[in-house]
C-alpha cells in the first residue's frame, strides 16, 4: 500500500471509530453518491498488485449494495441521479453505479451481483479497448515489472533505473513510474511502456484482449435491462494533455463508434482517469458542448444541490480495492472524508 493510501486508511479507521461518519452522516452525505468500479473479480493471491486498488471482489461487491439499502439509499440509473440533481425532488439518498472501461469480469462477476440487488450499472465503453487498438498501459507496467528484476529506461528525453527484484521493491518502482507516466504526453508514455512490455516479452493487445470485452460481448452486456452504456474516449489518454481537435475527437469519436457498433447513442461521459490533472474547465465544457447530458471525474466527493450547476464535472466516490470492508465503506459514503478530503468545499468543479 502507496504512503497516500496508508494515510487514507488511517484517516478512515480514525472517523470511523470517532463515530463521526454515522454522527455526521445526515449532513455530510448529500442527495446521493456515484460510485467508481473498474473490475470484479475473485483475488489473484499476488502479492505485488498495484493495481489492485482497481478491483474490487463479487463478495464485497454483494456487501456494499447490502449496505447501501440498509442506509437507506435508493439504487438508480445515472440518468435518474442526474434528473434529480436538475430536478431537485427526492428526499431518498441514491446511489449509482458506473464501471470504467469495459472489462470481462463486469458481464460474468459483477452484473450477476448487480441482478440479485436490482441494482442498475453505467458502463462507460472505450472502443479501442473492444477493437483491441488501445493499450491498457498501467496493466502493461504491472505485468512487465512482475517478470523484471531490473528496469532501465534510456531515451533522449527520459532516463530511468531502478531495482525490481522483491514486491517491495516493484511497488515502489511502480509508484515512482507510474507518476512519472501519467505526466507525459501520450505517444511519449506508450513508447516508454513499450520499451518494458518488449523487454518482457508482453504482448499488449493480447493483453487487453485478455482483460476487455469485445463489440460481440458489449452488445450482450448492452442488452441486460439493468445495464447503460456510457462514453469513455476513444483511447483512454489523458484528454487534459490532448489538443483541443484531438479532445473533441476521442470524446465525439466514442460516442459516434458506440452509436454506430451496438446502436445506442450514449447519454453520459467519463473522463478517463478524472482527477484534477486529467479533466477540468475545458473538458468539462466541451463534454456539455458535445450535448452529453452528464459527465463523471474521479474528483472525490459526494453530490449536493450545487452539483445541478455542475453536471459536467460530477464527483464520484470510488470502490477502492484497499478497502474492503463495509465500515470502511460505511464511513466513505457518509460524506465526511470527501468533505475533508475537499477542505470543506461540497463542490468542486473548478
Amino acid at each position: 500500500m502507496s504512503t497516500r493510501h496508508s494515510v487514507f486508511a488511517a484517516a478512515l479507521e480514525a472517523i470511523g471509530k470517532s463515530g463521526l461518519g454515522n454522527l455526521l452522516a445526515p449532513l455530510t452525505r448529500g442527495l446521493g453518491v456515484i460510485l467508481t468500479l473498474h473490475r470484479v473479480r475473485v483475488p489473484s493471491g499476488r502479492g505485488f498488485s498495484p493495481n489492485g486498488i482497481l478491483e474490487i471482489t463479487p463478495d464485497f461487491l454483494d456487501v456494499a449494495l447490502a449496505c447501501l439499502k440498509s442506509l437507506g439509499y435508493e439504487l438508480v440509473t445515472l440518468t435518474a441521479a442526474v434528473a434529480r440533481l436538475r430536478t431537485g425532488r427526492g428526499r431518498t439518498p441514491f446511489a449509482a453505479l458506473t464501471f470504467d472501461d469495459g472489462y470481462r469480469d463486469n458481464l460474468s462477476d459483477a452484473l450477476p451481483v448487480l441482478e440479485r440487488h436490482g441494482a442498475p450499472m453505467t458502463l462507460f465503453v472505450t472502443p479501442g479497448f473492444a477493437e483491441r487498438s488501445a493499450r491498457l498501459w498501467w496493466i502493461e507496467l504491472e505485468e512487465a515489472l512482475r517478470r523484471l528484476d531490473r528496469v532501465r529506461i534510456e531515451r533522449s528525453d527520459f532516463s530511468f533505473e531502478a531495482l525490481a527484484r522483491g514486491d517491495g521493491e516493484k511497488a515502489r518502482v511502480f509508484e515512482t513510474l507510474y507518476w512519472q507516466l501519467r505526466d507525459m504526453p501520450e505517444g511519449r508514455r506508450l513508447d516508454v511502456v513499450s520499451a518494458l512490455s518488449d523487454e518482457a516479452r508482453i504482448d499488449a493487445f493480447a493483453l487487453v484482449d485478455r482483460l476487455c470485452l469485445d463489440w460481440e460481448g458489449l452488445a450482450q452486456i448492452a442488452r441486460h435491462p439493468l445495464v447503460t452504456i456510457g462514453a469513455h474516449t476513444l483511447t483512454h489518454p489523458v484528454i487534459a494533455k490532448c489538443d483541443e481537435t484531438s479532445m473533441l475527437q476521442e470524446m465525439a469519436g466514442s460516442r459516434e463508434a458506440i452509436r454506430r457498433r451496438l446502436g445506442i447513442t450514449p447519454a453520459h461521459f467519463s473522463y478517463p482517469f478524472g482527477d484534477r490533472e486529467s479533466a477540468g474547465l475545458r473538458e468539462f465544457e466541451a463534454a456539455a458542448s458535445l450535448g452529453f447530458a452528464g459527465a463523471v471525474t474521479t474528483r472525490p466527493g459526494v453530490l449536493f444541490s450545487a452539483h445541478a450547476r455542475h453536471l459536467h464535472a460530477l464527483p464520484r466516490i470510488s470502490m477502492n480495492g484497499l478497502f474492503q470492508e463495509a465500515r470502511l465503506f460505511e464511513t466513505l459514503v457518509s460524506g465526511v472524508p470527501t468533505l475533508l478530503w475537499n477542505r470543506g468545499r461540497r463542490c468542486d468543479a473548478a
